[in-house]
């Protein structure tokens, strides 16, 4: 609109509406940095004043919006779209149409709109009524251009980084570590202690195997790492974040690998909206730019593989045929170690039993699309079988473990004390440099000599804190007795006694494991009775091992008779005394053994059965034993009673203690009976007599015998 100061197209309808002026520029970096633009931008509210509008808006809420496809959402322009379709507008104006939009979503929007409610669109240099023709097709050639500009453009710079990143120099910023020697090479930073920072990082990881413990040890210990600022270039010491330290160890870069393109940006549609982000990090060998051996590394590429490896299975990964084998405190130690052999998934660990601590482990097969599992076994039994096989290889070389045990803690806290000592000797640098700008400004300019002598005490007090922790270390650093190191040294001798010591953690018997085996496939039988394993030792030897496969839990049940036994006993009876009659009727339990008080117990509580330890005491049933103490004769002379049907003997089951009622003793002519017993020492269980005496008189039996009959 430089030189456009009438337009017959604007005509007093348009001027009566408000005028609006759209500014936007693409990025924060353009905001801060591209003054001149916005002014240009700013100054057309002057320009359309003189073309008649008095009433004028500014939308400037999209600077720094990108109008580009998958882009955020811009306000002002959706702004802009609604007070056009209130009929409030009468010129929409901006300094180009690419400021408008990059899109042809959006410029077909705003163009069917402005053209529905009869509203102009102008840019620097021209006014256009969309009820035009003529005009309708150059809006829409500039809307194309417009779309077509940013594309080109983005090819140019993609390109041309890409160029630069085949010859592995396109770098932003090198990471912590690195820098520039004079001839642009890539080298090893100058500072030592910036070396020795980083490649703690790597020997720590390699101790301690998780990126978690790693960060844990830098944060207990208090050791700092350098990092890049986010605005500045001078690097900064601070305690690390855990995404400091998964970025140095994930980073091809400290293993001498140039790669360009990790996370390359994807357009998502998300709730109808398209979204651009960036995807996941690629492998490096994956990447768009992959270049090996370019630098100088802080490890080697083995190296590297390796830890990511360890760091992979360490993460948790929900896909089906993966597993979570990170090395938690959990009883399972082939946790991550296992693979089917049928279909080539990780074994997962599931823990069971009454803690939760019974491990087995589970191939699931096809379980998630309706199958069945395809591998299922207890993980007590095959962990023992590993164990002992484990130990058959590396109990030789105990010894040796135990002089590097001696010689580890001997050493102490080095990686800390040395942390400590490169950074004193940096703050002594630093304090001698801020005493020398001090030393020499002129004392009476207080306002310059004492913020440089505030400079120089701070660097004073940093170094009287480190000082302060390498103190506290020398004291805390012991050396072993010769009796200590006698008991380390026979610890390597017996080392089966300690790996089945209670004092062995878990955690420590699977890093031993997984030090030494790379993993094991397992395979069943058709019958599924056997457990065929093929380990893969590190060293490259495959094993073969061969044992009886865990039997489950169903497998293992009680039989269903001896649960009867013990649901119509434990009424009663205690679990002594089921045990004692299940015995005596020849049941075993579901794994084989006798029956015992403690198994009893178990089966009830497994099965929800009712009961006690002891027979319940019960004032008007007494067993055989009590029945004779309390009549004081022997347990035949009560047993004939029953016999002879004078007294009910009861019995929950078969072999069981019989159960008296005591109201039946006192009876006649039960208690006559027993009496003569006591008094003669004869039982006359029928008329008055034995029933191994003989018949005198001939006549008595006849009485007897009709007696008898009648």
């Amino acid at each position: 609109m430089k030189e456009l100061l009438y337009s017959p197209k604007i005509k007093p309808e348009h001027l009566s509406r408000k005028a609006i002026v759209y500014l936007r520029q693409s990025s924060e970096k353009q905001v801060r940095q591209n003054l001149e633009s916005q002014r240009l931008q700013y100054e057309l509210a002057e320009r359309i004043r003189g073309l008649g509008w008095q009433e004028i808006e500014i939308v400037n809420s999209d600077l720094g919006c990108s109008a580009a496809m998958a882009s955020a959402a811009r306000e002002g322009f959706e702004r802009v779209l609604s007070l056009v379709a209130l009929g409030e507008v009468g010129i929409v104006v901006s300094r180009e149409v690419s400021r408008l939009s990059r899109t042809d979503k959006d410029w077909c929007r705003l163009v069917e709109v402005c053209q529905i409610f009869g509203t102009l669109i102008g840019d620097e240099q021209q006014v256009y009524d969309l009820s035009y023709l003529d005009d309708q097709l150059v809006l829409g050639i500039k809307g194309t251009l417009s779309v077509v500009e940013l594309k080109v453009l983005r090819q140019r710079l993609q390109a041309g980084q890409e160029s630069k990143a085949r010859r592995g120099e396109l770098f932003k910023r090198l990471p912590v570590g690195y820098a520039r020697d004079g001839s642009g090479k890539i080298v090893l930073h100058p500072d030592r202690r910036i070396r020795e920072a980083i490649q703690l990082v790597f020997v720590k990881f390699r101790e301690l195997w998780s990126v978690r413990q790693t960060f844990q040890w830098f944060r207990d210990h208090d050791v700092e790492l350098p990092a890049n600022p986010i605005c500045g270039t001078r690097l900064v010491w601070k305690i690390p974040s855990q995404s400091l330290v998964a970025d140095i160890l994930r980073n091809p870069f400290y293993a001498g690998a140039y790669v360009w393109g990790r996370r390359p940006m994807e357009t998502l549609l998300v709730d109808g909206r398209l979204k651009k982000r960036q995807a996941a990090n690629r492998r490096p060998e994956e990447c768009r730019v992959f270049i090996a051996g370019h630098h100088v590394g802080y490890i080697d590429w083995a190296t590297y593989e390796e830890n990511r490896r360890m760091t992979s299975r360490n993460s948790v990964n929900w896909e089906p045929e993966e597993s979570t084998s990170a090395i938690r405190a959990g009883q399972g130690l082939l946790v991550g170690l296992l693979r089917c052999d049928h279909c080539g998934r990780k074994l997962h660990v599931r823990y069971w039993g009454g803690t939760g601590t019974n491990a087995r482990y589970l191939c699931k097969g096809d379980y998630d699309d309706g199958g069945q599992y395809c591998i299922g076994f207890g993980g007590s039994m095959v962990d023992r079988r590993f164990s002992e096989e484990l130990l058959k290889t590396i109990s030789r070389y105990g010894v040796q473990a135990s002089l590097k045990a001696i010689e580890e803690l001997g050493s102490g806290e080095a990686a800390q004390r040395a942390a400590l000592s490169s950074k004193l000797e940096q703050l002594q640098y630093e304090a001698k440099r801020a005493f020398e700008q001090y030393d020499v400004v002129d004392a009476r300019n207080r306002l310059a000599a004492a913020e440089l002598e505030h400079r120089w005490n701070e660097k004073l007090q940093e170094i009287e804190t480190v000082q302060q922790q390498l103190a506290c270390l020398a004291e805390k650093r012991c050396s072993l007795s010769p009796e200590e190191e006698a008991s380390i040294i026979a610890m390597g001798e017996n080392f089966p006694e300690v790996w089945h010591s209670n004092h062995c953690p878990p955690t420590l018997k699977k890093m031993i494991l997984r030090t030494a085996i790379e993993e094991i496939i397992v395979r069943t039988d058709a019958k599924k009775e056997t457990l065929h394993f093929t380990i893969h030792w590190k060293g490259g030897v495959h094993t073969q091992l061969e044992m009886n496969r865990p039997r489950s839990a169903t497998e293992t049940a009680t039989p269903l008779e001896a649960l009867e036994i013990i649901r119509r006993m434990a009424v009663r009876h205690g679990d002594d005394q089921i045990a004692s009659v299940l015995n005596r009727l020849g049941y075993l339990t579901g794994k084989g053994n006798r029956w015992n008080q403690n198994r009893v117990a178990t089966a009830r509580k497994n099965y929800s059965i009712a009961g006690q330890k002891r027979a319940l005491a019960d004032p008007e049933r007494i067993s055989l034993s009590e029945a004779a103490r309390l009549c004081g004769v022997n347990h035949r002379s009560i047993e004939r009673l029953v016999e002879a049907g004078l007294v009910k003997g009861e019995q929950v089951v078969p072999r069981a203690p019989w159960e008296i009622r005591r109201s039946d003793l006192d009876a006649e002519p039960v208690r006559s009976i027993l009496e003569h017993l006591r008094r003669t020492g004869k039982l006359l269980v029928r008329g008055g007599r034995t029933e191994n005496q003989p018949k005198l008189f001939l006549e008595n039996q006849a009485d007897d015998n009709a007696r008898h009959y009648d």
